[in-house]
């Protein structure tokens, strides 16, 4: 089950359908549909706490991933792990990208999946790789959400 909350009314209220979709789609693509994420959806006040509470950077961020790994033994469910989004940060990036805020916000909920699963992007290779991945799924992700609408 992917569970998306927004903490805060002070920003504008994000489609949890595409970012659910795109989730998803994330997922499925590495054929592992059943597993419990949570998402988060926030501003940087909130995500810059946790940036410095667990990776010691006293900074903004668009978005963080938290990997729980463990099987929940009430549900038998297994739960990959929390994803937090900076709708701040999403809403200053979106046009530099020519996305909405909305596709902006699934793009990086696809980023913080990866993340959970064990992607990363320190190294050139391992970025290139990551960013294929997620291009591919955020595209087929926009097309479906599209098609549905």
């Amino acid at each position: 089950m992917i569970t998306i909350q927004q903490s805060t009314d002070k920003f504008p209220r994000v489609n949890e359908t595409l970012i659910e979709k795109a989730v998803k789609n994330t997922l499925a693509f590495f054929e592992n549909p059943f597993v419990d994420i949570t998402i988060q959806l926030t501003g940087d006040e909130e995500i810059t706490e946790l940036n410095r509470a667990f990776l010691d950077e006293a900074k903004a961020t668009d978005v963080l991933a938290f990997n729980q790994d463990f099987t929940d033994p009430d549900t038998d469910k297994y739960y990959l792990g929390d994803i937090i989004i900076s709708i701040e940060r999403a809403a200053e990036q979106a046009p530099e990208y020519n996305l909405t805020l909305d596709q902006e916000c699934a793009y990086l909920a696809i980023h913080g999946t990866l993340h959970l699963m064990g992607y990363d992007h320190y190294e050139a290779s391992e970025k290139d790789e990551m960013w294929k991945i997620q291009d591919k799924i955020f595209h087929e992700s926009i097309e479906e959400f599209l098609e549905k609408s």
